[in-house]
């Protein structure tokens, strides 16, 4: 099957080294052609010299093509798979420490939150630049499956302006897929799920075991759960209240909705610092900062490292490469994907990006009508549904009032800030992250004005509730293990290690 599947953000080692061992584990795809594409040289050049010694070693005949030119890459492209971050480490360390200067504490802030809608503006532009690349050099019909963040809103732009067909992938029903089979003591493989809602806030509404639903069991099993109970609070008090178990971690559903997060104080009741995934502030910052510096100081070990093994036993959950192989060789796969609502999910707006089970063959991707979410669950997806609306029009048209109004819809920057508060951190981070955000050249002049001329909202130096210190790569050498699982896995929740306590920089 000599098609072409190109990677944009190839420098990204979590996802392309995995997802390229779980496209060459299908046997029919031996013969592909892969393209790679990267804005920094280095990143690019060491992921495809890893990349192609796994391909070598495995005995295939194939030859990454590793481009900076991302039109190269794509062309003749029938795949694309989206795996950037844009603005790097570099705006993501603004995402989270300018919003704590006003209070707003978040673990993730890739999503939803201060952090996701910034996020969102850097990113938009580039996923419609990728769409054009697509519509004029990529093969006709070329689909676009896109891992990046923030999901629904990169998602619900290059659809609805694009023109290019996209569907975001993401691997948080898997996980609490996992957690739910766990805390019920049966194996997964015999747990049954219905996951409906958008990205990051998609409920469980219906666990069977047998043909027996087991959804009103979940909260007195995670409530019994010796690690669960401890390390899922907000996801456990969500399904006292709500009545359903939702997919996404502690520390991300934390920052997504007005009550866990808003007042320092209370902050430690609802999180663990077992693991960042479980609240820390700024978490995911700090765990991608120690995976980036760790890979580039590791690099030659990990060349000299047993390379990954192509087999289908070695696959992992991501639905990348079973959406591909689904199309390709019309073997039927169930999963749960990102796409424009249109009905799908009868409580919530149509033009919505919403997470759903879907079916994949020869005949494409099939998303059958799930009905009405619970009334609660609807509930809280709206209040988010209405962010990432206002955050995907600032972003196309370059209005910083939308943003800002994005801003002050938003659950938890509404519980913490006022206005006046919100407006001066948006010209903050539209002053930070200027390089990245060319749609904003006159509010970005007008804010420099604003900042320079006073008189300012005081804030303050506040590293959250539970910062922890980033480790060195010395520290990093004595869990070695750990460190090469935690750079190389795209799912960074997927392995827990505890941080010692004595990281902890502030908790009030």
């Amino acid at each position: 099957m000599p098609f072409k599947v190109a990677f944009i953000g190839a420098g990204s080692i979590g996802f392309t080294r995995g997802l390229l061992r779980d496209l060459l584990s299908v046997p029919e795809f031996r013969t592909i052609q892969v393209a790679f594409t990267d804005i920094n040289e280095r990143n690019l050049d060491m992921v495809t010299r890893l990349c192609q010694r796994d391909i070598d070693e495995n005995g295939l005949d194939i030859h990454i093509q590793a481009t900076l030119d991302r039109r190269e890459a794509l062309r003749g492209a029938r795949y694309v798979f989206v795996v950037v971050r844009v603005g790097g480490l570099e705006a993501f360390q603004s995402d989270i420490d300018i919003p704590l200067k006003y209070g707003v504490d978040q673990c993730v802030g890739d999503t939803l939150c201060a952090g996701g809608i910034m996020y969102g503006q850097r990113g938009i532009p580039q996923i419609l630049a990728f769409c054009k690349d697509i519509r004029e050099v990529a093969e006709p019909g070329c689909l676009m499956l896109n891992y990046a963040n923030p999901m629904a809103m990169l998602t619900w732009a290059a659809n609805k302006y694009g023109g290019v067909r996209t569907v975001g992938l993401c691997h948080g029903v898997q996980a609490g897929h996992r957690q739910i089979a766990n805390a019920l003591g049966l194996p997964k493989e015999e747990v049954d799920i219905v996951c409906a809602g958008i990205n990051h806030q998609t409920w469980y509404i219906q666990v069977k075991h047998k043909g027996v639903d087991l959804t009103g069991k979940l909260l007195e099993a995670f409530e019994r759960h010796p690690e669960y109970s401890k390390t899922e609070k907000v996801r456990i008090d969500m399904l006292r209240r709500f009545g359903y178990y939702s997919t996404e971690s502690n520390g991300h559903l934390s920052e997504y909705v007005p009550w866990y997060r808003k007042r320092p104080g209370e902050i430690m009741d609802w999180v663990d610092l077992g693991s960042w995934i479980n609240g820390e502030t700024g978490g995911y910052l700090r765990v991608c900062i120690e995976g980036r510096n760790w890979f580039e100081t590791e690099f030659d070990n990990w060349m000299n490292a047993p390379p990954m093994k192509y087999a289908p036993e070695k696959r992992s959950e991501e639905h990348g490469s079973y959406i591909i192989e689904g199309l390709e060789t019309g073997r039927i796969y169930r999963g749960h994907f990102n796409v424009v609502n249109q009905g799908t999910i009868a409580n919530l707006p149509d033009d919505a990006v919403v997470e759903a089970p879907g079916y994949v063959d020869r005949n494409g991707i099939n998303i059958p009508r799930v009905g009405e979410l619970p009334l609660g669950c609807a509930a809280v997806c709206n209040a988010s549904i209405a962010v990432q609306r206002l955050a995907v029009e600032a972003a196309v048209r370059g209005d910083d009032m939308l943003l800002r109004q994005a801003m002050m819809m938003d659950p938890l920057v509404g519980a913490v800030c006022n206005p006046p508060e919100i407006w001066q951190m948006v010209d903050e981070l539209l002053v930070a992250q200027e390089k990245w955000l060319p749609q904003y050249g006159p509010a970005i002049a007008a804010a420099k004005e604003r900042l320079a001329k006073g008189p300012l909202i005081p804030t303050r130096a506040y590293a959250g509730a539970a910062r922890l210190k980033v480790r060195t790569v010395d520290e990093l050498r004595q869990r070695r293990q750990e460190a090469d699982e935690l750079a190389s896995e795209a799912d960074k929740a997927k392995q827990r290690p505890p941080v010692p306590w004595e990281n902890l920089i502030m908790r009030h």
